[in-house]
């Protein structure tokens, strides 16, 4: 009888802190998720059960934590995998891993528990800032501090699979970089680029004024921080997304990846193209000149490439897959692919949503059609899309194949998996199109009360009504959704008894190797250089001209502090006189 090889019968020490570092990515899902339902029935008035002002806490915490707790733990814990299985030997050191992972736990339990202050008066301190946190909105030391923490942990873990690399790279000095190593060194290397921008934002301008350190910051100054960090972070969350289907789908679907090139040439563009891009997001920030935002509008476009690569690789890989099961046809081998299986299923559909999210992306990278779109739910609608199911859906589905290698149990009810990320799927094309629509006849963002007295908004197709029930449908059914998986990962996990018949530790093989292309593109110290230089190309001009008009510490604007001004939104709005 052949022995079980799953990831927890090579790597138990691993296995063992990967389980957990996944848990608190599942944890941040539910509770962000559930915060998520109560902004949908609040938005669309179907059950308000919160105050308004209450409304800006939970917005924040709903941001922070599914768009950083939860995608950047199950980012280190799938990377750990996946360093370790593709150059098979463990981390150097168990103890290191799990320094990292604390140091991350305490980040999240600083800033939850800064934000948790906004409705609960026994706790001191209020972070009422957003996800995005701009000044002059202000939250206590805590929140930074955990910023500061989350951030730092995941360096080091960056810095725990570049040691478990050169330990290899001693033993295997002629060997090419196993394509899932390459592709969590790449992504490591240019958040390293990208989180120096939020790193400098906290630290020398954030933070110090929220301690009193400093008396006043330069809004558009760290604004501009925010987004050198806040665009590549959108790639930060789908690089493991991208890596899952890369190595995972053409697997799941029987066959093997098309071409392991092309797949490393995307993530070296990635490296490239990521950070000098986050001006775009600023397109109707006064103070920064239109050249510079014309220069981040076409390096943004060139990272469709990349996507497109994507694409074409992940869906070859797919139509060889089905052809092996018997697939035939132009179109007809699609019914050939294993739509049985939760993980194959969610995987699948997460991509075919990332389409719709290009899409709706390449409006927002427009400088003259994003006016049309600009601080509107369509932008709403568009993240949903990208981070809300490329990312989310996928990070769901790949845990009904690496739940039962870290724990050597399989999946608890594998139907209901697959009503699970089916249910996701709804609910999402429901409420993303609803939030796109609602933008495009300009229904706004970040308000806990969209409706204006005296203004009512002329949808050129449906009612507001009808797209209010959409969404609070949508939100209902996605909340729905992240409690099935729950269930089924908590069952899993602590029910049944080990299995046998757990499938071995392996990912897709390629049709065309490493040995296909040229060394130089695992060469990482050539691509951080050149990508280093656009960024100080991109940066440097911008960020002299906005410290020169406003001064490094900005025209002392009062910080904004819960209870002054009813709605947050309205403060960004009467800075406008103010800004350079």
């Amino acid at each position: 009888m052949a022995m079980r090889n799953a990831y927890v019968d090579q790597f138990p020490d691993e296995a063992r802190v990967i389980r957990s570092i996944l848990w608190s990515s599942f944890l941040a899902l539910t509770i962000g998720g559930t915060l998520g339902l109560i902004q949908g029935l609040h938005r669309t008035n179907v059950l308000r059960f919160i105050n308004p002002p209450d409304y800006y806490t939970v917005l924040t915490a709903h941001g922070v934590l599914l768009v950083l707790t939860f995608t950047i733990f199950f980012l280190v814990g799938i990377f750990t995998w996946a360093v370790t299985t593709s150059l098979d030997r463990g981390v150097e050191d168990i103890r290191f891993t799990w320094g990292w992972y604390a140091m991350m736990m305490l980040g999240t339990l600083l800033v939850g528990i800064s934000i948790l202050g906004g409705v609960v008066e026994q706790i001191p301190m209020n972070a009422d800032v957003l996800y995005t946190f701009y000044s002059p909105f202000q939250a206590h030391p805590a929140f930074y501090v955990g910023l500061v923490l989350f951030v730092v942990g995941s360096w080091l873990a960056g810095l725990d699979w570049f040691r478990t690399w050169w330990a290899w790279k001693k033993e295997n000095p002629d060997e090419r970089i196993p394509l899932p190593t390459f592709m969590a060194l790449t992504t490591m290397l240019f958040w390293y680029l990208s989180s120096i921008g939020v790193a400098i934002s906290i630290l020398a301008f954030l933070l110090p004024w929220s301690l009193g350190i400093i008396d006043s910051v330069n809004p558009l100054l760290t604004r501009t921080l925010f987004w050198f960090f806040g665009h590549p972070v959108v790639y930060f969350w789908l690089m493991p997304a991208y890596m899952l289907w890369y190595v995972m789908l053409p697997k799941l679907a029987g066959g093997k990846l098309f071409s392991d090139p092309l797949a490393r040439v995307v993530f070296v563009l990635f490296l490239i193209l990521s950070t000098p891009v986050g001006i775009h997001h600023q397109y109707l920030d006064p103070g920064i000149a239109e050249g510079f935002k014309f220069i981040a509008m076409t390096n943004t476009m060139f990272l469709l490439l990349p996507s497109l690569l994507t694409a074409f690789t992940v869906v070859a890989s797919m139509e060889h897959g089905a052809r092996q099961r018997g697939g035939e046809g132009y179109l007809s081998w699609l019914k050939a692919l294993p739509w049985r299986d939760p993980a194959f299923t969610g995987m699948a559909l997460a991509g075919l949503m990332f389409a719709a999210g290009g899409f709706s992306g390449m409006i927002n990278a427009g400088l003259n059609i994003n006016y049309l779109v600009h601080n509107s739910w369509w932008v709403v609608g568009h993240f949903h899309l990208t981070v809300g199911t490329a990312v989310a859906l996928t990070f769901m589905a790949a845990s009904y194949w690496f739940m039962p290698q870290l724990t050597g149990k399989e999946i608890w009810n594998r139907s209901l998996g697959l009503v699970q990320v089916v249910l996701w799927f709804i609910g999402m094309t429901l409420m993303s199109n609803a939030m796109h629509r609602a933008g495009l006849f300009g229904m706004p963002r970040r308000t806990a009360e969209p409706q204006y007295q005296g203004f009512n908004f002329e949808p050129a197709v449906g009612t507001v009504a009808e797209i209010d029930a959409q969404v609070a449908l949508g939100a209902a059914l996605l909340t729905l959704s992240v409690y099935l998986f729950i269930t089924n990962m908590v069952l899993t996990t602590i029910g049944g008894s080990s299995s046998d018949a757990i499938p071995d530790n392996t990912y897709a093989g390629t049709l065309s190797g490493p040995e296909d292309s040229p060394a130089i593109i695992d060469n990482l110290k050539l691509w951080t250089s050149i990508a280093v230089v656009l960024v100080i190309i991109a940066y440097s001009l911008p960020l002299a001209s906005i410290i020169d008009a406003g001064g490094l510490f900005g025209p002392g604007i009062d910080p904004w502090k819960p209870g002054v001004v009813a709605d947050p939104s309205l403060v960004l709005e009467s800075l406008r006189g103010v800004m350079p």
